[in-house]
């Protein structure tokens, strides 16, 4: 690991707690940039914003066949995500991890 990366493990792993987490690690990284903990609230703020939105979608239908895939999709996207940062790795998301660097570039 390098000293980038060790600077910004807190806030890459604060932005995986939901959107306040995301919130959190961008005031954190807001001084200083960190290269490292930008790129995992960008990935956290793709990770949350498609909970949100696709749980806005699935709502409608009530049916747990359609809701539970969607929560152990996101689940274990979300568990990917953070095991990265723990480990101090740069490697995005599955699906949609590329994305999310690309939607927001300017974030971090």
């Amino acid at each position: 690991m390098t000293r980038t990366t060790d600077s910004g493990k807190t806030a890459a792993i604060t932005a995986y707690i939901l959107i306040i987490g995301v919130l959190i690690a961008m005031s954190m990284n807001a001084d200083e940039k960190n290269k490292f903990a930008s790129f995992h609230i960008r990935q956290a703020l793709g990770l949350s914003l498609t909970f949100i939105s696709f749980g806005a979608i699935i709502s409608n239908f009530d049916s747990f066949m359609i809701t539970f895939p969607m929560w152990i999709c996101v689940s274990v996207l979300w568990g990917y995500g953070i095991i990265t940062a723990i480990k101090g790795e740069t490697t995005p998301v599955p699906l949609l991890g590329n994305i999310f660097q690309k939607w927001f570039k300017t974030i971090g």
